[in-house]
């Protein structure tokens, strides 16, 4: 099969976005342009659990790697 007999159907474009480093697809056809997204804005977030902490916890974030 050859490219002169794939069928003809409606593709993604890629669109620059001025002002930016990334570019963006166009939308499949037949798909929601906006996706609601799970955790968004609307949702709260849950809340971090309480970690036990460990005997140099401390010191280990106070450390600095040497390469920084």
């Amino acid at each position: 099969m050859t490219d002169d007999d794939a069928p003809t159907a409606p593709r993604q474009r890629v669109v620059r976005v001025p002002g930016s480093r990334r570019a963006r697809l166009t939308p499949v056809p037949g798909s929601e342009p906006d996706p609601e997204v799970p955790g968004g804005d609307d949702e709260p977030r849950p809340a971090r659990a309480a970690r036990d902490s460990g005997p140099n916890d401390e010191q280990l974030l106070r450390d600095v790697p040497p390469h920084y």
